[in-house]
């Protein structure tokens, strides 16, 4: 256990009385008794959600012309 938390975890059994161990315990209870959670990894749109608009191409909507979708969804190879 690092220092500053040992120490930490000192002055709060201090403050509430109470031993060491049961400050343990209490923390214990509150992790494994706590529902997990599902983690999810972010989808492509939340990592960039930062970076929209960032970049401006001077074409507002670039499906407009026809060959700014060429091979749009086809293979490489078929390119």
């Amino acid at each position: 256990m690092p220092d500053d938390l040992y120490h930490r975890a000192k002055a709060e059994v201090a403050l509430r009385g109470r031993k060491l161990n049961d400050l343990i315990e209490e923390g214990l209870r509150l992790v494994v008794e706590a529902p997990r959670k599902t983690r999810r990894n972010p989808g492509l749109a939340e990592l960039m959600k930062r970076a929209r608009g960032m970049i401006v191409s001077g074409v507002s909507d670039l499906t407009s012309n026809p060959k700014h979708l060429k091979g749009f969804g086809r293979d490489a190879s078929h390119r």
